[in-house]
């Protein structure tokens, strides 16, 4: 469990979830501090939703605990436990205005009629909505839309806001917008946010801490920077990262790193390994270089350009058959069928065991 400097806003200890006798997720620890915006992540099936949802109230919890600020929350109803959450659908009612779907659930627990007013004018004014009060959702955009359904969490005031891929159902250009919108609103308002996403861009870019997931299990917990410079295993390597890490199988020999039949400076490790041991070697595409002449290190043909502007991938295929993955911002770049040589600094590299966890 994670100790954090700032007052705890909810722990989950030792949380499980089966489906009789299928577990899906696997002894969940984590701690999430007050105000703080954390993302979960991970590919598709890695339980993210199921474990909001276990969160929300919306999933029972087959065992462990759910608490948030301190008070034991797994067996209450969503109703009872001070959270709010966005869906993937907006799940608005159709036939109502935008005001009155933001006063539904207020009216509902019998809320006063000018503290409804008071918090809808607040919420609409935060969201920058307020022209929209009087329409329905069908004459809103997807982006006005979601604005919405947001609102309708902001007026319940919550002590934690709860997103499950709120931004999926958007084009690529609005995402980004709206993007700036939620990370706009976590500073305004200060709430703890837990955010679920597949999109590691969403997650760099919003989060104060990523939650990678997989298989009902965490991977590792840290900053985006953390997670990205300072990856505990190879699948969080590799899935943290666009493109994603470069994996390379070698073996260990003599204190270096063998790939084919040549040897490359080994970084800095505590634990050394037995001759010929297997391992992984990874390195991103932003860190390896292409050499000059006469200069040692790894040749590659290249095989595809992908000119992206400011950014060229470069896509080689080693003399082996391994693939590397390289970032060139030269003004000259290597065209399909070049030959090059392949230079990755020691201190850029990574060492995996033949398990996939990091060597340190």
């Amino acid at each position: 469990m994670t100790s954090l400097a700032r007052p705890t806003s909810l722990t989950l200890s030792d949380v499980r979830k089966s489906y009789g006798s299928l577990a899906v997720i696997h002894g969940v620890d984590l701690t999430i501090g007050e105000g703080e915006f954390v993302v979960f992540v991970g590919p598709s099936g890695c339980g993210k939703s199921t474990l909001l949802r276990m969160i929300a109230g919306l999933e029972e919890v087959t065992d462990g605990e759910v608490a948030i600020k301190g008070r034991d929350v797994t067996d209450l109803d969503p109703s009872d436990r001070g959270i709010a959450m966005v869906f993937q659908s907006y799940a608005l009612y159709p036939h109502m205005t935008v005001r009155d779907n933001l006063a539904f659930g207020l009216k509902m627990s019998r809320t006063a009629a000018t503290e409804i007013d008071r918090r809808v004018a607040q919420a609409a004014s935060i969201l920058k909505i307020e022209h929209l009060l009087d329409r329905r959702p069908g004459q809103l955009s997807g982006g006005q839309r979601q604005r919405v359904a947001i609102g309708r969490a902001i007026v319940r005031k919550p002590d934690v806001f709860l997103f499950d891929e709120p931004l999926s159902n958007l084009d690529a250009e609005l995402r980004v917008s709206m993007r700036i919108e939620i990370a706009r609103l976590h500073r305004d308002l200060g709430n703890t946010m837990i955010y679920v996403t597949h999109d590691q861009t969403e997650a760099m870019t919003l989060a104060d801490r990523i939650v990678i997931l997989r298989d009902g299990r965490i991977e590792q917990v840290g900053t985006p920077r953390q997670v990205y410079e300072d990856p505990a295993n190879t699948f969080v390597a590799g899935f943290i990262g666009s493109p994603r890490m470069n994996l390379l199988d070698g073996v260990w020999s003599k204190g270096r790193i063998r790939i084919g039949e040549v040897l490359l400076p080994a970084p800095m490790l505590q634990n050394d390994r037995s001759e010929g041991a297997p391992l992984k070697f990874g390195i991103r595409p932003e860190h390896i270089e292409i050499a000059v002449s006469g200069e040692d290190g790894l040749p590659a043909i290249v095989e595809f350009t992908e000119y992206l502007g400011g950014t060229c991938y470069v896509y080689c295929r080693l003399a082996e058959g391994q693939s590397v993955t390289i970032e060139s911002r030269g003004d000259k770049q290597p065209a399909g069928g070049d030959r090059i040589t392949l230079v990755f600094p020691a201190a850029r590299s990574f060492v995996f065991d033949d398990n996939g966890m990091r060597m340190r």
